[in-house]
């Protein structure tokens, strides 16, 4: 096999796969969206809601924010405080969700949560975990796709959601393709 970068810029990156079966593209492809694990908001704790809009479609939203994932030191385990306390008329934006945690902290400050009207409150605190796309689209790191050029020749285009570098998506999925083949050569071995 063979990869050739085409484009490695902002939140996007294109490589070229060359001497590669269908089935080792659809494998980077799928596990790149649903086994490389992000942190999303995951819980909300409602204080204080006097908006119009229900508590569950404001956590929704909250939930969608992507968030920054380290690339080391964080595991499934961890949870990360996110608080929210804000008073119309006003729209509130992701920007104004504070993390205890300053390298778990909200990848695009410029989505709209709520718009609050005059002297409609706000106060949440939220919790960020760990998950993957396999569970919730929440987790998913961005979108990959690729396009067939040939009988062994793929060109795939990965954008990121922002929770990391597009490239670095694609270094944990071959991350996770390694472990889950060793994982079965150990398996295999004890047959």
């Amino acid at each position: 096999m063979k990869i050739d970068i085409l484009e490695d810029k902002g939140n996007i990156f294109r490589f070229a796969l060359k001497d590669a079966a269908n089935a080792y593209a659809n494998a980077i492809r799928r596990i790149s969206t649903g086994s490389v694990s992000t942190f999303a908001i995951d819980k909300v704790t409602f204080y204080e809601n006097s908006s119009s809009i229900f508590d569950e479609y404001i956590a929704h939203r909250i939930g969608l924010v992507p968030i920054k994932t380290p690339l080391k030191g964080y595991t499934e385990k961890d949870e990360i405080l996110f608080t929210l306390e804000e008073t119309g008329p006003k729209t509130v934006y992701s920007k104004e969700m504070g993390s205890a945690d300053k390298d778990v902290d909200v990848a695009n400050g410029n989505i709209p949560i709520i718009k609050l009207a005059e002297d409609q409150k706000i106060r949440i605190e939220a919790k960020a975990r760990m998950g993957t796309g396999l569970e919730h689209a929440k987790f998913q790191p961005g979108m990959v796709t690729y396009d067939q050029k040939g009988e062994d020749s793929f060109e795939f285009y990965v954008e990121s959601f922002g929770q990391m570098p597009p490239k670095q998506i694609i270094n944990k999925a071959f991350e996770v393709i390694d472990e889950q083949l060793q994982e079965l050569s150990s398996k295999a071995k004890k047959l």
